[in-house]
């Protein structure tokens, strides 16, 4: 008698598993982060007067979803729309005076002090999007490899052996006839 291992998942997997998991094209993902961003830091002004402590906490988990929801032909555009999402969130807590320089100002200067959430944050997003892509090439790597055929698409020996190992299903071929010729017209015995 034979007895299944069964091999028990940790309840973190678990957890992480029940998750929504979309799939944003390379705009989504910048939208949603810079609406995730602007959201977050009006609620920062208003619960906790613009800290920019709470501000760039929380602009590492939305870089961190950002590059997890984009979907695997745009990841590159992860590690671009995050810093866009910051500047764009920045701007409520900035505190620039009135008029319009004085904002722009506001805005320049909080994006200098916080220039080091801005570099953590990208870097996040920037590695996450780095490991989906290897793993992702990886994947198909063994794909191609499990198909049968070479990195350059050519069949591998062993694929090769067995795709000629049918000898019903071959033709005789006339002495001299290309495999064009051989192709259009009909042999005969």
């Amino acid at each position: 008698m034979y007895r299944v291992r069964v091999r028990s998942v940790p309840p973190a997997v678990l957890a992480l598993r029940r998750f929504p998991n979309p799939r944003l094209t390379g705009i989504g993902a910048g939208l949603f982060a810079s609406l995730t961003m602007f959201v977050l830091a009006c609620v920062d002004r208003l619960l906790f007067d613009g800290s920019e402590l709470v501000y760039g906490l929380l602009f590492l988990p939305v870089s961190a979803l950002t590059a997890l929801w984009v979907r695997p032909a745009d990841l590159v555009t992860a590690p671009i729309s995050v810093p866009i999402a910051f500047a764009v969130g920045v701007f409520p807590i900035s505190g620039g005076s009135e008029g319009f320089g004085g904002q722009v100002m506001g805005l320049v200067t909080a994006l200098a002090v916080h220039a080091g959430w801005l570099y953590g944050g990208t870097l996040v997003a920037g590695l996450i999007a780095t490991v989906r892509k290897v793993r992702l090439m990886r994947a198909r790597r063994r794909y191609v490899l499990a198909q049968g055929r070479g990195p350059a698409g050519e069949r591998t020996p062993r694929a090769a052996a067995a795709a000629s190992a049918s000898p019903s299903d071959a033709k005789p071929v006339r002495a001299g006839a290309g495999t064009a010729a051989a192709a259009r017209r009909p042999q005969r015995p």
